[in-house]
């Protein structure tokens, strides 16, 4: 059975990441290139590295398939909170996330991860139903299929089988490693032992301790953005103004990083979420 084969309009939402990289290209050369009613999507939040955005436009170049690229924008009626762009106005600089917290009025946690629902599950379902693309909103939500393998089984368990292919034809991290290997381009960013650590949000509040305290060491610039947020929040006395209450603030821990090179930190294992691989 060819889990790639399409017989129906589909949606294939792209995170910018090697996993669901591989199944784009699955998609295309089972089908002799993608069919007119398929449509690839790519949601930016602002907050991805540099190389991501560099790695999604060479996909869509290297294989000659259109890619949506879209962004949340706050609007008062919500067939408009989305926009579409490209490669050079993609947000950089955490706009589209930002816009979304100011509209919220506090910050999302690891209980309320409405960052994901927002900024790309239901960012994708407008531009969907405007393009008539799906009846209602809610349908729309539901119908994208996404880069979930057959080794990430507690992200898997909570998504409809038709809507993850790559753990039907049971591909894991090392079966996307070896093709990426195979290929004249890859991502600019480290594979470790198959995970991308530096993908998705650079500092999202899921990722591990360890793995927080490593990649502000690395670039302690990178804690900004996500303490202004913190302090906004906190100065116009709104609840909820700490991504995560069992860690020190995001400015808390770029000053112990840099000063004393280690932190101690509660929840040392990264939190599955759906903004992809």
């Amino acid at each position: 059975m060819n889990h790639y084969k399409l017989n129906e309009p589909a949606v294939i939402s792209f995170s910018g990441g090697r996993t669901s990289g591989y199944m784009l290209k699955q998609f295309i050369d089972a089908n002799n290139g993608l069919p007119d009613d398929c449509l690839v999507t790519f949601a930016n939040t602002g907050k991805e590295e540099e190389a991501t955005l560099e790695f999604v436009d060479r996909c869509s170049k290297e294989w000659e398939v259109p890619i949506v690229w879209l962004e949340y924008k706050w609007s008062e009626q919500t067939k408009d909170r989305f926009k579409i762009v490209d490669f050079a106005t993609a947000a950089r600089n955490g706009e589209p996330f930002e816009e979304l917290i100011h509209a919220k009025k506090y910050l999302p946690n690891p209980v309320a991860r409405f960052c994901t629902i927002e900024l790309k599950i239901r960012t994708i379902s407008n531009y969907l139903f405007s393009i008539g693309f799906c009846k209602t909103r809610s349908q729309g939500e539901n119908m994208a299929i996404v880069g979930i393998r057959a080794d990430e089984q507690r992200r898997a368990a909570k998504i409809e089988p038709h809507r993850r292919p790559l753990v039907a034809a049971g591909v894991t991290k090392e079966t996307v490693t070896r093709f990426w290997n195979e290929q004249s381009f890859d991502l600019g960013l480290p594979n470790m032992n198959g995970v991308t650590p530096h993908g998705n949000c650079d500092l999202c509040y899921l990722k591990g301790a360890k793995l927080i305290e490593s990649l502000i060491l690395e670039k302690p610039d990178r804690a900004d953005w996500w303490a202004r947020m913190e302090k906004e929040v906190h100065a116009s006395k709104q609840s909820g103004n700490l991504w995560r209450s069992d860690r020190p603030s995001y400015e808390r821990m770029k000053i112990i990083a840099t000063e004393q090179g280690q932190l101690d930190l509660a929840g040392d294992e990264t939190i599955p979420c759906f903004c992809g691989d």
